[in-house]
């Protein structure tokens, strides 16, 4: 298989991880133990960050490779994937959205309403950028 496939089935890969992190941290806060509070304060913005910074940048890259690498003559299967990719971080962040309404207040951050939201959001150029691997048309070497 060519390197790109292996970066969109990464990015894939990651996408879905970063998508599980934030699903299981927002269940967390939302069903936060009682005997938890002896433990300490918990803030979420630290783990929120570090997911990003572990899981959705690198996606986020890989997939940005892929879709450099071809370009110029387009791929189905590398576009798909992307979509794929897009789909899942899209139903992922949704997940956590629904959260919100749960969470209490005093879990409740800017990082930790608005990650989801910026994601939802990130996730329409990855639709678009696989969409376009889709629609690109081969070129036809030229006969001289």
């Amino acid at each position: 298989m060519a390197i790109e496939r292996w970066l969109a089935i990464a990015s894939v890969g990651l996408f879905a991880m970063f998508a599980g992190e934030m699903i299981s941290v927002y269940h967390f806060m939302a069903n936060v133990p009682e005997d938890f509070a002896y433990l300490g304060s918990f803030t979420a913005d630290p783990k929120i960050l570090q997911f990003i910074s572990i899981a959705a940048a690198p996606a986020g890259i890989l997939a940005a490779v892929a879709f450099l690498m071809t370009r110029q003559y387009g791929s189905r299967p590398i576009g798909y994937m992307i979509i794929a990719a897009g789909a899942i971080l899209l139903a992922g962040m949704a997940t956590s959205y629904t959260y919100l309404e749960k969470i209490d207040p005093q879990y409740l951050t800017d990082a930790v309403v608005l990650a989801p939201v910026l994601f939802m959001v990130m996730s329409v150029p990855i639709f678009a950028v696989g969409t376009h691997l889709l629609r690109h048309k081969r070129k036809k070497p030229a006969l001289y």
